[in-house]
């Protein structure tokens, strides 16, 4: 079972996160990026997947212990408003990838909707960084496009998606391609947040246990 944990941004701040451990050696680690509902028990579960898996886990906690509840969006939307992504990333998720690195293994980075844009932001900004994977999530181009990427992306988006649509992820995967990058993408027939079992709303069980077997299988490749 994990546990929350601190560990030290690039700005020599401390900061809370939640770590699931694997219990081996040197076993890789993957950095796990919120929705924008902030570090809730499902976020806790798929680090625990990852330990499961054999990766150690953190979720670092962007939002300081605020969690909106799923059925309060307007909560939802003035916390991810009052982050600065790029900040975020910079310091905190950085200073989570180090701190997974500094047991041994190389790191990977992933996270969902705000998350899953995080992680491509990451996937440009964070040196030490080994793979990426992205759930239904994009940033501007201005923060970080996808011709800047440095390392192996795989993203994985719904058809039936207002916030990043089928346009965006075209758009996006025509850019890696471009770019000669080496890139997974997947589509599924669902809608955004399909991953999220605690959102029977959203969530499709069947292209989720797809989309996570891909996820693993990706860092199992790149991480090792």
């Amino acid at each position: 079972m994990g546990k929350m944990t601190t560990f030290k941004c690039t700005d020599g701040h401390q900061a809370q996160g939640y770590l699931a451990e694997a219990g081996g050696a040197h076993a890789p680690g993957v950095v796990v990026i919120q929705e924008w509902w902030g570090l809730q028990g499902q976020i806790k579960a798929v680090c625990e997947r990852f330990a499961a898996a054999g990766f150690n886990a953190l979720a670092p906690d962007l939002y300081n212990g605020t969690v909106a509840p799923y059925h309060d969006s307007a909560a939802a939307t003035a916390a991810m408003a009052s982050l600065n992504f790029k900040t975020a990333t910079d310091q905190a998720v950085r200073g989570a990838v180090q701190y997974l690195k500094s047991r041994g293994g190389k790191a990977g980075l992933t996270g969902f909707c705000m998350g899953g844009a995080v992680a491509v932001i990451g996937a440009v900004h964070i040196p030490e960084l080994d793979a990426a994977v992205s759930f239904y999530g994009i940033p501007p181009a201005s923060v970080a496009a996808a011709k800047d990427i440095r390392v192996p992306f795989q993203g994985h988006f719904a058809n039936q998606d207002e916030w990043c649509s089928p346009a965006m992820v075209d758009m996006f995967e025509k850019e890696l391609k471009a770019s000669r990058k080496v890139y997974e993408i997947y589509r599924y027939s669902g809608q955004h947040a399909f991953m999220n079992s605690e959102r029977k709303d959203v969530y499709n069980a069947s292209a989720a246990k797809q989309a996570w077997e891909r996820c693993l299988a990706f860092f199992r490749k790149y991480l090792a």
